[in-house]
């Protein structure tokens, strides 16, 4: 009796140990919660294996509005995001009076313009209509992409945000629509043109560099604010784990599957 009673204390000892074990590795695993937009995040997924090797789970939640990324940000639903560049960043929290920061940069994803009813540039009579982003970041990027394609002109030295009162020709009386961003694509049918973000345009199975009728000049120096980045809120941004996330990010076979799977329709940006 002695001897099953040892036994019996060993093997109940035995399995403490084993679920002290498995509670310690649990405990030793740190979870970020990362915000995109749309459901097509496959540089990401790399990123999440690579970081799970270091106790890292990066959960990743997708978000169909640009708004509401920041706003889960600001309000702590999240810990990090990743889908806007700088422009919109500072825009955003000049606007919302928040204090969301970068904390590393991704790639740079040209705007551009694709064909809808029309299917050139040359194409395009009075009163056709061309649909842009209606975020003030964008739009004003938009407007300058429409110039750049001698569509409209715009006053000199307006900066990165004009507005739709800052044209000054309109030869071909225009009608430019402000749609949400997501929501864009879903328009192509109803106007002659659309200006779309790579990243959204990409989410709608279309190619920047093979389906668009202009693009942006990604050598250009005002297009250095239009770079994407990682951010988060201002009291978190030395936060160590979260700069394993953006180490892991910024490695050279993130950049190898970013080239190799978007083909110049998002460019390294670190």
């Amino acid at each position: 009796m002695k001897k099953i009673f040892i036994v019996l204390l060993i093997l109940i000892i035995a399995a403490f140990s084993l679920v002290g074990c498995s509670d310690t590795s649990s405990e030793d695993t740190k979870t970020v919660k990362l915000g995109v937009t749309g459901e097509e995040h496959e540089i990401w997924d790399l990123v999440k294996e690579k970081l799970a090797k270091e106790d890292i789970d990066l959960e990743i939640i997708s978000f169909s509005d640009y708004t509401k990324v920041n706003i889960a940000l600001n309000e702590g639903e999240i810990d990090i995001n990743a889908f806007q560049h700088h422009a919109y960043l500072e825009n955003f929290n000049k606007e919302r009076n928040l204090n969301l920061v970068s904390i590393g940069d991704t790639v740079f994803s040209p705007m551009a313009i694709y064909p809808g009813k029309a299917k050139s540039l040359e194409e395009i009579n009075k009163g056709s209509k061309i649909a842009v982003p209606n975020d003030a970041t964008n739009l004003g990027r938009a407007l300058i992409l429409l110039q750049s394609a001698g569509l409209i002109t715009l006053k000199d030295d307006i900066g990165l945000l004009p507005t739709l009162k800052d044209i000054v020709n309109n030869t071909k009386n225009i009608e430019i629509i402000e749609l949400i961003a997501t929501q864009i694509p879903r328009s192509l049918e109803d106007v002659d043109l659309a200006v779309i973000n790579s990243g959204v345009a990409v989410n709608a199975k279309l190619s920047p560099t093979n389906d668009a009728l202009f693009i942006e000049d990604s050598n250009l120096e005002i297009l250095k604010p239009y770079i994407n980045l990682i951010a988060t809120k201002e009291e978190n941004k030395d936060n160590e784990v979260y700069k394993k996330v953006v180490q892991a990010y910024q490695s050279e076979d993130i950049k190898k599957a970013i080239n190799k799977l978007y083909k110049g329709e998002s460019i390294p940006a670190f």
